[in-house]
């Protein structure tokens, strides 16, 4: 009883921190060809933040993180770079952004979607160093929008055996909780694999994102 107490008193307070702003927000994108639909949300953390596209049965998210020079999160109106998801605001980054001087900041593109339930496999893509770009409206009314496309290095990964045997009920409630985190918050709880208790793969292929497009409001 005292468990499922703190599971809800939880989840309230990450839906009052992370509930979405506006029922107005919209996100689309031809992800391989097919078209991605869900209404997505700002999430701010300290300095940063980033917008988050989920849905569910699979798993899925678009994540978009944008930043400035330094470090902080940025929404203003401009061309960003896009980099490196897994490292991007590595110095050489943010110098190369700074030194073409037309960019407004680093942006970077992450994309996970479960192929297995509960959460036992994913197929990941990352955004690299391809001299992609990503535009910034902000309309003044309160919303910004987003426009993007990009050629993602898609890695496959493994929940690790050692982590289910010994994870055991214990891990898979974790899992379950997460993912009615995820459904009721918009909030993107637990769902990159790596460094939790899952193994890359040998399998590697390409994810291209076209035509995508971002509307909401900036919180």
């Amino acid at each position: 009883m005292k468990t499922s107490y703190a599971f809800i008193i939880l989840l309230l307070v990450t839906a009052n921190t992370f509930a979405q702003m506006s029922n107005d927000n919209t996100m689309s994108v031809m992800i391989n060809g097919t078209e991605y639909k869900t209404q997505p949300r700002q999430i701010k953390i300290g300095n940063y933040g980033y917008f988050t596209g989920n849905s569910n049965k699979p798993d899925k998210m678009v994540r978009i993180w944008l930043g400035d020079f330094y470090g902080r999160s940025a929404v203003e109106s401009g061309t960003y770079l896009i980099v490196n998801a897994d490292h991007p605001d590595t110095k050489e980054n943010i110098k190369k952004a700074q030194d073409l001087g037309k960019y407004k900041g680093i942006a970077a593109i992450r994309y996970v979607e479960e192929i297995k339930e509960p959460r036992m496999e994913y197929h990941m893509g990352e955004s690299q160093n391809n001299d992609e770009t990503l535009e910034v409206k902000n309309n003044g009314d309160g919303f910004i929008d987003i426009t993007f496309s990009s050629k993602l290095a898609g890695t496959y990964w493994k929940e690790k055996t050692s982590a289910t045997v010994f994870g055991g009920l214990g891990r898979l409630k974790d899992k379950m909780e997460s993912k009615v985190i995820t459904q009721a918050t918009g909030f993107d709880s637990n769902i990159d694999p790596e460094g939790n208790g899952y193994k890359k793969q040998d399998k590697k292929d390409e994810i291209i994102l076209t035509e995508g497009k971002m509307h909401l409001k900036n919180n």
